[in-house]
């Protein structure tokens, strides 16, 4: 009998970080829960314990080092050495940047970047000297094409992709067998568009096409399964977005200085007094679990066939060859 692999998950309380915790949970790992939400890491443990995982919730502040070295800590005394760390946990702020107080813009960036530093460097702290261990660090196709009302966001998962580079290459030089990889994101239906400091007139919402968490999820456990890939893109939107940006950046400016602002609102207006997770979680307040889900089930895809040719790589070069076999056949049939 195989031993369980142990695994770290920051954000576990809601969203893609909830997801993936549960996905893990299914093949039977022990799985240290790291969030703010009590109530969340609650649901998160019942929802890893259910799937035939273990499960240890920590209330984690992941902007806080010395909290992320205490969780990291008491997962090794609980479950054993750490296999893989997942970086999931963010904050941020819906707004033009001049509306962000420097304050807002600072927190949102010491959780969703410095969080992704902070858990890699408690990982690394114990992976190096046993030369083993992945660290995957769930990134965005915004951390190469930036939109309007997210510099925030924006900033940080640009941030994210250059430290991981740096990284990357600092292991490779001193020929460590511990790996880290990112998995790139599309527009996710998680429950942030509800919780998010927000300052536009309207309820904030992904930008479509919107996949589910249970997506995402199988896109970060095949990086954790294939981690010398340097990164891994979900979704066929993430595909379209980081391609077209390289290749026509200039027109994609425009293109979403006209569209980029209502594309990311829906018609509901939001009160000024609705609650936010930058300085607290908000099921700390309401004493309710979120899950991984928002708001948008109705217009969220539960597949990805890019995904799954992705992590098929031998059915495209199939049917290439079949095709080519097809051509073939037809020119010698014309031939004789």
């Amino acid at each position: 009998m195989s031993t369980p692999q142990v695994v770290v998950v920051t954000g576990a309380s809601g969203g893609i970080g909830r997801a993936v915790a549960r996905a893990f949970g299914r093949r039977g790992a022990h799985v240290g829960l790291l969030a703010r939400g009590r109530a969340g890491l609650d649901g998160a443990v019942e929802d890893v314990e259910r799937a035939g995982g273990r499960a240890l919730a920590l209330p984690t502040d992941v902007a806080e080092p010395a909290q992320v070295e205490a969780a990291a800590t008491r997962v090794e005394e609980e479950f054993g050495p750490i296999d893989v760390w997942v970086n999931a946990a963010f904050s941020s702020v819906f707004a033009t940047f001049w509306d962000v107080s420097a304050e807002e813009y600072a927190r949102a960036t010491q959780v969703t970047y410095l969080g992704f530093v902070n858990g890699t460097r408690s990982a690394l702290t114990r992976m190096r000297p046993r030369d083993r261990g992945t660290i995957v660090q769930v990134g965005s196709a915004l951390g190469f094409r930036s939109i309007p009302l997210q510099a925030v966001y924006c900033g940080a998962k640009h941030a994210i992709n250059g430290f991981t580079s740096s990284v990357r290459t600092e292991l490779l030089h001193e020929k460590s067998n511990v790996h880290i990889t990112v998995a790139q994101m599309p527009g996710v239906n998680t429950p942030q568009f509800s919780w998010v400091l927000t300052k536009l007139p309207r309820h904030p919402q992904p930008v479509a096409p919107v996949y589910q968490p249970e997506v995402a999820a199988r896109g970060v456990l095949y990086a954790a399964d294939h981690p010398r890939r340097k990164q891994h893109w979900v979704g066929g939107s993430t595909v379209a977005t980081i391609t077209a940006n390289k290749f026509a950046g200039p027109l994609l400016d425009r293109y979403l200085a006209r569209t980029g602002f209502d594309s990311q609102q829906t018609d509901e207006p939001v009160g000024p007094d609705r609650p936010h997770n930058l300085w607290e979680p908000v099921d700390g307040e309401d004493g309710r679990d979120h899950g991984a889900h928002g708001i948008f089930d109705n217009k969220a895809h539960t597949h990805s066939v890019q995904l799954w040719l992705a992590h098929h790589p031998s059915v495209p070069l199939l049917a290439g060859a079949g095709l080519v076999a097809a051509v073939v056949g037809v020119v010698r049939s014309g031939r004789r």
